[in-house]
């Protein structure tokens, strides 16, 4: 039986560099957007605890993301004719599939039943779009 090779200093990199990619999807480039559609208040900050611990589990969910998605682009290697692609056809392949199948259904059930907008939807399937991009590109070129 073969074996997965998995990178855990890639599998770091991936869950810091999401990490900063949450805070700049989040704060400067969409947080005010964001914030509107969910109907947060932005003139109430959150509380140093609260702070602490949503990075807490956002560290957390990115390990668990690089993780199980480095096993993901592992076992694709084992797919007859992957050897053959180019690193970029393996990441966008891998990138686009992951997107399609576990989380473009999501984001979309969250606007049918739980009438969140469209615009909600662009801001968090875009991030999960560009997340698993960072997170394949890194896993792949480590």
């Amino acid at each position: 039986m073969e074996e997965m090779n998995i990178n855990m200093m890639a599998i770091l990199v991936a869950v810091a560099a999401n990490f900063v990619l949450g805070f700049i999807w989040y704060t400067p480039l969409f947080g005010k957007a964001w914030a509107k559609e969910m109907g947060f208040d932005t003139s109430v900050k959150p509380s140093g605890g609260e702070m602490a611990k949503g990075m807490i589990f956002m560290v957390i969910g990115n390990f668990f993301l690089a993780y199980v998605f480095a096993h993901n682009i592992a076992a694709w290697s084992f797919v007859p004719g992957m050897d053959e692609m180019s690193k970029t056809a393996s990441i966008m392949n891998t990138t686009i599939f992951t997107w399609l199948g576990f989380y473009l259904p999501v984001d979309i059930g969250i606007v049918t039943w739980e009438k969140k907008s469209w615009k909600l939807f662009g801001i968090n399937t875009g991030y999960h779009f560009v997340m698993l991009l960072v997170a394949a590109i890194i896993l792949t070129m480590m």
